[in-house]
């Protein structure tokens, strides 16, 4: 589909309604916040003057029309900008050949080395290895040890029976973060620590970042962090008992934490 862009003003236009279609696919199925409508503004560049022409009111096409400015000769500034662009299309195909076939090209990985800072060629893609199972994090509080209650998020999968929506081009950074840190371990995610001593404490500022606190009149005494398989409900399922998820424990995430003078069981 990219390479429609470069060969006229119909197959670009094709190149357009090919994109729009697919960065709705994608922000149909998945949560990007605004790569997608970012994508669908420069695709717009894609459309010429006769599409714009037919598409925008008169009033509007005689105001740009009358600040179109007046054309002038390339000038030296082109060549440069072509020399630069040909040199950025090489590195970006060693960054490609690199990141296929695991090998690097001596001369253009050398200036990749060099132009790391300016971070204008890299290897940046979403998601290009994507998980085939979705692990969720759930804490629990507890005040003797014995009986625990669950933490509520906002927007991360939880309870069963909570309906999953859609909030994108929002992308709240707790219960995004919380997706990664069920990729990682307890130890290795500091920030997932400090969540739980700030529950310890009452936090207001963090429990106002959740759906739900189940300890409204005080902090509990301990926490812990269990690890779920998510996966969704056939429609059976679904119409038998109304849970949009089922979910099979994946063990603990984190051992029960409490203050020194409240010993954890």
């Amino acid at each position: 589909m990219p390479w429609l862009i470069f060969i006229g003003p119909k197959p670009r236009r094709a190149a357009f309604v090919a994109t729009v279609l697919f960065q709705g696919m994608i922000g149909s199925t998945g949560n990007y916040t605004f790569f997608n409508l970012l994508t669908v503004v420069l695709a717009l560049s894609l459309l010429d003057d006769k599409v714009w022409r037919r598409v925008l009111p008169s009033r509007l096409r005689d105001i740009i029309t009358s600040a179109r400015p007046a054309q002038t000769s390339p000038g030296p500034g082109a060549k440069v900008r072509t020399a630069l662009g040909l040199a950025l299309l090489v590195l970006a195909v060693g960054t490609l050949w690199a990141t296929v076939f695991a090998a690097r090209l001596p001369g253009v990985d050398t200036a990749l080395r060099l132009l790391s800072p300016l971070e204008s060629v890299n290897s940046y893609g979403l998601f290009r290895v994507m998980t085939t199972t979705r692990q969720e994090i759930v804490i629990e509080g507890s005040d003797d040890g014995n009986s625990w209650r669950e933490y509520r998020f906002r927007y991360k999968p939880g309870e069963v029976t909570s309906r999953p929506g859609f909030i994108e081009p929002h992308q709240p950074r707790l219960d995004w973060q919380m997706w990664f840190a069920a990729l990682a371990t307890f130890r290795s995610t500091p920030w997932f620590q400090g969540l739980l001593v700030r529950l310890l404490q009452g936090s207001p500022d963090v429990l106002g970042l959740l759906a739900e606190n189940p300890f409204p009149d005080h902090p509990p005494r301990y926490v812990r962090a269990l690890l779920y398989d998510y996966h969704f409900s056939t429609w059976d399922e679904r119409r038998a008992t109304g849970a949009w998820w089922v979910r099979d424990s994946a063990g603990s995430y984190s051992p029960v934490l409490g203050f020194q003078d409240s010993p954890a069981p």
